[in-house]
């Protein structure tokens, strides 16, 4: 296969899986981690007008699928990619950090949520990712 038709395939696939990883989690937080009374987290609204509502411990599943989605995503980009692995397990790190930025114009969350998952969740995971995978493709000497 065209080397540059891989990495684009492994692009898109990093994003789909992860993007996946991240949608379950957040689905199943809920039920983890239940949200404030009232809240439908499915629900934009219901998110915007109650933000004030939640305490800390609401915000630890959000970093989570974050994170372990951009992990996941970039990780199988790099897997798959025919060369440039760790680019490519970047891009993924960039895409998820744009929707991460967005998101944060979207709801109000506090501003330490914010910058812990903006700082903590999108390139770090995406470079852990790309070493996980470069370490997994090196043969044993």
């Amino acid at each position: 296969m065209n080397p540059t038709l891989r990495n684009v395939i492994a692009v898109i696939i990093g994003l789909v899986v992860g993007s996946g990883f991240n949608m379950g989690i957040i689905m199943v937080s809920g039920s983890i981690i239940p949200p404030p009374a009232g809240v439908d987290p499915a629900q934009i609204d219901s998110l915007v007008n109650n933000m004030y509502l939640f305490k800390p411990k609401h915000f630890i599943m959000p970093f989570l699928a974050h994170a372990i989605g951009t992990l996941v995503g970039a990780f199988l980009a790099a897997k798959i990619a025919a060369k440039y692995h760790f680019n490519m397990a970047m891009i993924i790190g960039l895409f998820f950090l744009l929707g991460g930025i967005s998101s944060a114009f979207m709801l109000p969350a506090p501003t330490w949520f914010i910058l812990v998952d903006v700082v903590f969740a999108y390139i770090p995971m995406a470079v852990l990712g790309a070493r996980l995978a470069i370490k997994s493709n090196q043969q044993p000497e």
